[in-house]
């Protein structure tokens, strides 16, 4: 009986030996398995991840290079807005390689004419618009201030003219620098052509217009500078940022022809610089809107003011 029973817990021990070795392989065994699977859940997560960040990448790329402006823009106008055209032009070309813009300066009312016609862009104006002008669909958008300085050649005695004298002497009741203060000498005087945003608000301001006893009407800012300096006895008007030191800029009513009287408001002598569109500027390109936004924001205004203007904002 004895026998029997060490025989019987022989093999129970046996057994039990067997299934644990078992159990201990099974459960290596699905560790091993778990270990793998975790691994590979792991890089395949990562995998996506990497895959979903480049595609997000590409995306943004996608879309940074679509809203690139791109296109040409035609500015048709002004002789007296050349400067502050030409400067805001490369300023913007600058910050958009995919832009072109071409300026033309062929006289405000020629700007006004070409922009109300389709055959240009934007039409600057160194004046406000005509009625007649607005009637056609032109939307006046003021750009800049600038002001109109009276010029004389360097050697020329006279320092300054009260408004009735200049009067007098633009409409040929005062010939002669002896009559205002000066030395005997005739005067001369230079103008811009019919159509000149310059001579349209100079006229206009002094209410002159059609009555003005011009010796010489010259078609550009350049021009009347020139003529001034090498003419003894010549008065003439250009814009206040064109002035060097080639001229005299005289004082009116005792004030200086500087951008801090005019923003002021007390040098007279002022008018706006305008870059006219067939419409309002919302109803414009995408591209016209932009260089809008940029002609009227701060670094478009800071241009303004580097280039002798007062911005308007």
């Amino acid at each position: 009986m004895k026998s029997k029973m060490m025989k019987m817990a022989a093999v129970t021990g046996a057994v039990v030996l067997t299934l644990c070795s078992l159990a201990g392989c099974g459960s290596n065994g699905d560790s091993g398995n778990a270990g793998t699977g975790s691994s590979e859940v792991e890089s395949s997560v990562a995998a996506n991840n990497t895959a979903e960040t480049d595609t997000q990448e590409e995306s943004s790329s996608v879309q940074e290079t679509g809203t690139e402006l791109s296109g040409t823009i035609l500015m048709v106008g002004s002789t007296s807005m050349e400067k502050l055209a030409n400067a805001l032009a490369e300023s913007f070309m600058n910050e958009h390689q995919g832009v072109t813009v071409n300026a033309e300066f062929v006289g405000s009312s020629a700007g006004v004419e070409a922009v109300n016609n389709g055959t240009a862009d934007i039409g600057n104006s160194s004046r406000n618009l005509k009625d007649e002008e607005k009637e056609a669909g032109a939307v006046e958008n003021i750009v800049a201030i600038d002001g109109i300085a009276v010029c004389v050649d360097p050697a020329n005695s006279v320092t300054g003219l009260t408004r009735q004298q200049l009067t007098d002497i633009y409409t040929g009741a005062v010939t002669n620098w002896s009559e205002v203060g000066g030395s005997d000498g005739p005067i001369i005087v230079v103008g811009r052509e019919a159509g000149s945003g310059t001579r349209g608000a100079f006229e206009e301001i002094l209410g002159v217009e059609d009555a003005c006893a011009y010796a010489n009407e010259l078609d550009s800012t350049g021009a009347v500078m020139a003529k001034v300096a090498s003419t003894p006895g010549a008065i003439g008007y250009v814009s206040l940022d064109a002035v060097d030191d080639s001229v005299v800029a005289l004082a009116l009513e005792g004030v200086e022809a500087t951008a801090e009287n005019i923003k002021a408001g007390d040098y007279f002598l002022s008018r706006p610089f305008v870059m006219a569109t067939k419409g309002e500027i919302s109803a414009q390109s995408e591209l016209i809107q932009a260089w809008f936004d940029y002609v009227l924001g701060e670094e478009g205004q800071s241009v303004a003011q580097t280039v002798g203007l007062i911005p308007v904002n």
